[in-house]
């Protein structure tokens, strides 16, 4: 099954920490966003992916094409220039499609569908972290019997939140948790999800195609209480490596 991971966007809001690099090549433990996320996915045999770029997409291509020397230990031939791994190597095929540089999101998917020749495909961000359980994921999908599942999270308010009776504080809860569900990515797709996308370089995923989709009553919610975060700050970042030490 074919996993599609969007990291074509500039990441404006990771500039003045991550400036010369896609945010999805931020490292979190020594590695980039991005491996994490198709780490999670090949552990549920899931190893080929389609990378949309757009912003500083050939470094990117550069990380993985340079993979295999950078990010393992190594035996060099001298006389035959041969590097050889000494440690396991990902089982990864990786399809890198150029996308556009001010490409939004529903088109950049949409410019991928001739590489998706499955009934199913699997979608997602490029700067998200979780432990979904991806078959439970694709298995609640094919019940479902809708075009697209979406992850939804109930994530925690950054904020403490009073309750106020007659001007006098009656309670404090910090941090609670939301009632509303977001969007967590981590989708599940039918091939028929392209019909709902555009090439229009303006189509964005979360606008008139989520929109549509359930004016259509054809988007399920697949709700994940487990670990998850999205990588969106240079805040988002510390804390996402504070999470992995501790």
């Amino acid at each position: 099954m074919k996993v599609v991971i969007l990291c074509g966007g500039k990441g404006l809001r990771m500039r003045g920490l991550e400036e010369n690099i896609p945010k999805a090549l931020a490292r979190v433990n020594e590695k980039p966003i991005i491996w994490h996320i198709m780490k999670l996915y090949s552990q549920y045999g899931n190893n080929e992916f389609i990378l949309p770029l757009g912003y500083q997409g050939e470094k990117i291509k550069e990380y993985f094409i340079d993979y295999k020397w950078k990010e393992s230990d190594l035996e060099l031939v001298l006389n035959e220039n041969k590097p050889i791994p000494l440690t396991n190597i990902e089982d990864w095929s990786i399809t890198f499609a150029d996308t556009g540089l001010e490409t939004m999101t529903g088109a950049r998917i949409k410019n991928i569908e001739k590489y998706v020749d499955d009934d199913i495909f699997l979608l997602t961000y490029g700067d998200g972290l979780s432990d979904i359980n991806i078959d439970k994921l694709i298995q609640f999908h094919k019940e479902k019997g809708k075009t697209v599942t979406l992850t939804g999270i109930r994530k925690q308010s950054q904020y403490g939140i009073l309750e106020v009776e007659d001007g006098i504080a009656t309670k404090f809860v910090e941090k609670p948790e939301m009632n509303s569900i977001i969007n967590g990515g981590f989708f599940v797709c039918n091939r028929d999800f392209f019909h709902y996308l555009s090439d229009d370089p303006e189509c964005v995923l979360e606008e008139d195609p989520l929109k549509n989709l359930i004016k259509d009553e054809e988007l399920a919610i697949y709700e994940h209480d487990g670990l998850w975060m999205s990588i969106d700050t240079p805040k988002d970042l510390v804390e996402a490596n504070e999470i992995w030490k501790s």
